[in-house]
């Protein structure tokens, strides 16, 4: 394994630090509300970031998440080249990839994903039926890459008829909605019998790609954290030096590293054409289960200041609880994992 970037990873993730830093600030986020950034999003895509993803693979996304994460940014980079950018280019017909690779890359249209299936929606003759109660990004999304009962996936346009979307708040301001089909026009995603294969593939590949945004959302607050640590004083000293303030700091610490390095392992073997299913619910573990222990975390060094909803660490403690949850808390993971583990035993 190889986790050292190339060229143009290194490249797209410095000037996806720069973007970030400079655009997502505490005030343009507190003013975004639960929407996302336009002129970051606008920022992004002139930058050639989006459409970058082609190039850089998934370990690059992972790298440029990561610095989306660390800042929090109102944008909905994940959701658009994980379930669009990579699937289509993995596993779109070539006209799909003619006619929706570019708008995606130019951020004139927008992807998400009502994943991970639940079995909540049917299809019959290229017609959708069903709900998705919550759903990532759904209101800035142009399409939705929606998996049915059986795990076929199918992309779906939210303004085409039979297609609902109403408003749902999350912990996290991710503009998400609530999806709601009644025989919606959609077009398949990966054909014949290997459509398991571009399901499983694609849910592989999202995991990993916000285990990446999860790591910077974590390596965010812990930098938050010991910058108050190292200015707050008590006692006529930083807090800092206080034992059990460098101890909590220490393992929060341990456990961004290791969802970094569980992310970067499964992005690898993914880019590399690897099996990677039990490498990336790996990654998805660590993120749900190290990633609420590291915001919590960095929320109580913060003392009385962490209680401040108004705060910038308050908001990194938002997203960590939310890609807790997301595509599969701690312990259905590790029951998904084991039964991997099993089937290949």
């Amino acid at each position: 394994m190889d986790f050292h970037p190339t060229e143009e990873q290194a490249a797209a993730a410095g000037l996806a630090a720069r973007i970030f830093r400079d655009l997502a600030t505490h005030e343009r986020l507190t003013a975004a509300g639960t929407g996302s950034d336009a002129e970051l999003w606008k920022a992004l895509a002139a930058s050639g970031l989006i459409a970058a993803v082609q190039d850089i693979g998934l370990l690059g996304l992972v790298l440029l998440l990561e610095e989306q994460g660390r800042t929090t940014a109102q944008v909905p980079y994940a959701a658009t080249c994980a379930y669009g950018m990579l699937p289509l280019a993995a596993h779109g017909s070539d006209e799909q990839r003619a006619r929706l690779l570019p708008a995606l890359g130019t951020g004139e249209a927008v992807a998400t994903g009502a994943f991970p299936a639940r079995g909540r929606i049917t299809a019959e003759d290229g017609r959708l039926t069903g709900t998705a109660p919550v759903v990532p990004w759904l209101r800035e999304a142009t399409h939705v890459l929606v998996p049915d009962a059986d795990r076929a996936l199918w992309l779906v346009r939210t303004g085409g008829p039979g297609v609902r979307t109403s408003p749902v708040e999350t912990t996290a301001p991710w503009s998400a909605g609530r999806l709601t089909l009644t025989g919606a026009e959609a077009e398949r995603v990966g054909t014949g019998s290997a459509h398991q294969d571009a399901y499983e593939d694609t849910l592989a590949a999202a995991r990993t790609a916000f285990a990446g945004l999860q790591a910077g959302v974590c390596a965010g607050s812990l930098a938050r954290a010991v910058e108050y640590t190292s200015t707050r004083e008590q006692f006529g000293r930083p807090l800092a030096t206080n034992q059990g303030v460098m101890l909590r700091a220490a393992d929060a610490y341990m456990d961004t590293e290791a969802i970094r390095v569980t992310a970067y392992e499964a992005a690898w073997r993914i880019d590399q054409g690897l099996a990677a299913r039990e490498h990336a619910l790996t990654a998805a573990w660590w993120a749900s289960e190290a990633g609420k222990r590291v915001v919590h975390a960095g929320q109580h060094l913060h003392g009385g200041m962490g209680a401040d909803l108004e705060h910038p660490v308050h908001r990194h403690f938002l997203w960590g609880r939310q890609l807790d949850a997301y595509l599969g808390c701690g312990s259905e993971l590790l029951a998904e994992l084991g039964a991997v583990l099993a089937q290949e035993g």
